[in-house]
């Protein structure tokens, strides 16, 4: 036998074995006190977060850490999260943060105006492109703690990924090594309506930190007009989705019945043509209907409700 063929034959090293020589893996006291520190920072902290920029009380209860390999981590999560890819530079390029939808709906609900006692438990369902667009405000918050608790070298800011469904994770490349890592599993409260949040972290970055609580700030009562004029924008900026519909001459059934391809029906105004238009159900606008050049197009003529009461109405 070669040197090279007793090489080869050589059986590998046990990837747990590899990772707690190079500081991949750590003992279960010691990673499970260090994800405790992380829940007392949030739970102290984060409601104070979001006192201060929505006026809404929050709690936040550390519920214990899960360890394993990374993508097994998140597999676990709930499919009722929405998640986030982080990176913070000079402590972890590889964190992802998740959060329940539940929680996501429940703050949008409460800055749209609707109080506890009209809030129901929200459904298990994806986000919506504007709850999406509040969810990135979210994120942003609890990296922020994230980023307070570290005390990363450099003071970087994280840098996020757009929320994206757990459903919609893309597959880890099967030939990519994964990592062990630690998910940092906390509650979130808000008018009785619970919901949880993790941080899933690599232990690489995990056993280096000594976990630093930020000193709480007195916080205003209410929302911050940053907060409000940022939700509002994002709001205003989401994609809408526009349904048109036109009243068509009464027929019989006998007629319809015996409609056949390129016959014609008549609109059943005669002049101006009454279009209805709408989103989500929910009536917006009266416009008449006409062409411009080759295209066909509406023109409002009058609004179901103020601006506020449409956006409310889209979100319900």
């Amino acid at each position: 036998m070669t040197m090279s063929d007793a090489s080869h034959d050589k059986p590998a090293m046990d990837p747990a074995l590899l990772a707690k020589l190079t500081g991949g893996l750590g003992d279960r006291g010691r990673v499970s006190k260090i994800c405790s520190a992380f829940g007392e920072v949030y739970s102290e902290f984060f409601p104070d977060v979001i006192k201060s920029e929505t006026g809404l009380d929050v709690t936040v209860n550390y519920l214990g850490c899960e360890i394993g390999y990374k993508n097994h981590l998140i597999d676990d999560l709930s499919a009722n999260v929405t998640l986030v890819d982080a990176t913070l530079r000079n402590w972890s390029q590889n964190v992802t943060l998740a959060c329940g939808n539940g929680f996501v709906i429940t703050l949008m609900e409460h800055l749209l105006g609707a109080t506890a006692d009209t809030i129901e438990e929200p459904a298990d369902r994806l986000l919506s492109i504007i709850e999406l667009d509040l969810a990135v405000m979210v994120f942003d918050k609890i990296a922020k703690v994230l980023r307070s608790a570290v005390n990363a070298p450099g003071g970087f800011e994280p840098s996020l990924s757009a929320p994206h469904a757990h459903d919609a994770r893309p597959r880890p490349a099967e030939d990519k090594p994964d990592e062990f890592a630690a998910a940092i599993n906390m509650s979130l409260t808000l008018a009785g309506i619970v919901s949880e949040f993790s941080l899933i972290v690599p232990q690489t970055a995990l056993l280096k930190t000594k976990v630093t609580p930020p000193k709480p700030k007195r916080q205003a009562a209410g929302a911050s007009p940053e907060w409000t004029e940022q939700l509002g924008d994002q709001v205003r900026r989401s994609h809408v989705t526009l349904e048109a519909r036109i009243r068509l001459q009464d027929l019989t059934l006998r007629t319809i019945s015996k409609l056949m391809v390129g016959d014609v029906i008549p609109f059943r105004d005669s002049g101006e043509v009454r279009v209805e238009v709408s989103a989500n159900s929910k009536e917006l606008y009266i416009c008449e209907f006409g062409r411009s050049g080759e295209n066909y197009m509406v023109r409002v003529k009058d609004t179901m409700n103020s601006d506020d009461e449409l956006i409310r109405h889209l979100m319900n």
